[in-house]
């Protein structure tokens, strides 16, 4: 199992998170930081069961 660095911003109107390292675009955003990467977590997750291990970027 490969481990995802997840990054959360704070901005004025909440919180956006991205993890580092897939190919693609995946965004989580939320109210609060636990929503907000809660919300890439998920959507990582659901980035990687649908396209498979290719969207890791080669190290």
């Amino acid at each position: 199992m490969e481990h995802i660095k997840i990054v959360v911003e704070k901005h004025e109107d909440g919180f956006a998170a991205y993890p580092v390292g897939l190919k693609g675009i995946v965004v989580g955003e939320g109210d609060t930081f636990e929503e907000a990467f809660s919300d890439a977590k998920s959507a990582a997750r659901f980035h990687i069961e649908t396209f498979g291990s290719e969207v890791f970027q080669k190290k």
